[in-house]
């Protein structure tokens, strides 16, 4: 290897070593290990991106999200073309380990381009999937509940009140990740006050502006989806006031 090769790789390894906890290539190993302790991304499922800047740091797909490690998270530079499976993704830095890019990485961009967020989470949470099962039609909603203030417009403007009904629409599961970007953008053009997007039969997409929020708004919306399941079953309304 050339010196500059060395250099160039030295550069790009730089990017994902810090001794600072804060920094997104600690941060994603960190939230993946708490994810799966609540059932969010088991069976290498789910994912994350934190974007700082010009950079948008993204966990690996098909792995084990307890068990990444600084070293195997990839760096894209923001803004690029639309990441999609049928064209060539930029990146500023890829694990010398023979691993994907989160499959999310396109859905990742929609949060990015449509609500200028800093940070997105998925999960295979099953109250996310236990709700698209009890509301059929295209939305998720439920109306006075503490933990709707913990959410906010469109993910990112000011917080929902308690007397708000919160709105999360439902869009439908394809066979691959990637083919879901069309139907999440069309959901979030539609529902611009939305926080989040459920996947029927699959999980949930949550942005924010940065990844406290991100993670304080998915921790909320789980609440609420789990406890409106819980009110569904007992044949109550989760609306109140129709």
């Amino acid at each position: 290897m050339s010196t500059e090769e060395s250099s160039i790789l030295s550069d790009a390894d730089a990017l994902v070593t810090s001794k600072d906890p804060l920094h997104p290539a600690n941060l994603i190993p960190e939230l993946c290990a708490a994810f799966y302790k609540v059932g969010w991304v088991t069976g290498t499922g789910g994912g994350i991106c934190i974007r700082t800047g010009d950079k948008v740091y993204i966990a690996p797909s098909g792995v084990q999200k307890e068990r990444i490690q600084p070293s195997h998270i990839f760096v894209m530079p923001y803004p690029q073309a639309e990441p999609s499976p049928h064209a060539d993704r930029v990146f500023l830095r890829r694990p010398t380990l023979n691993l994907k890019a989160s499959a999310c990485t396109p859905l990742f961009w929609n949060a990015f381009d449509l609500r200028n967020a800093g940070s997105c989470i998925h999960t295979h949470s099953q109250n996310a999937v236990m709700a698209t099962l009890l509301w059929p039609g295209p939305v998720f909603t439920i109306s006075h509940q503490q933990m709707i203030k913990g959410v906010r417009i469109g993910g990112n403007a000011r917080a929902l009140s308690y007397l708000d009904t919160l709105v999360v629409p439902i869009i439908e599961n394809t066979p691959d990740e990637e083919d879901l970007k069309d139907s999440m953008e069309e959901a979030m053009k539609q529902y611009p006050e939305a926080a989040g997007v459920l996947v029927r039969r699959h999980g949930v997409y949550v942005w924010g502006d940065d990844w406290q929020k991100a993670k304080t708004q998915t921790e909320c919306l789980d609440y609420l989806f789990e406890i409106g399941v819980k009110m569904k079953l007992a044949g109550l309304p989760t609306v109140l006031n129709e």
